[in-house]
């Protein structure tokens, strides 16, 4: 099992880092406000948002395959389940 470690870096911006037994590896993740907007959510459930999307995307592919950087609403181009699923996990 993976562990994930967050930090804000700005306005809804995280440094992401994963640990698994493989590799470490850093991601520079985007919050888009339209996402948050679309999900009812407040400023403090960003952190949320951002480990609820690092889970399901660590069950669906190694974290040396994540992109670097990227804005959350990229997932849904490589995984159509993405929205529905995040609402699932958020409520």
């Amino acid at each position: 099992m993976a562990s994930i470690t967050i930090t804000s870096t700005g306005t809804r911006e995280f440094q992401v880092e994963v640990r698994d037994a493989d590799r470490d590896t850093t991601h520079h993740v985007t919050v888009p406000e339209s996402l948050l907007e679309e999900l009812e959510l407040s400023e403090e459930d960003h952190e949320r948002v951002v480990r609820e999307s690092f889970d399901f995307l660590l069950e669906r592919e190694p974290a040396s395959s994540i992109m670097s950087e990227f804005s959350l609403d990229v997932i849904s181009g490589y995984f159509p389940e993405y929205p529905e699923e995040l609402r699932r996990r958020l409520s």
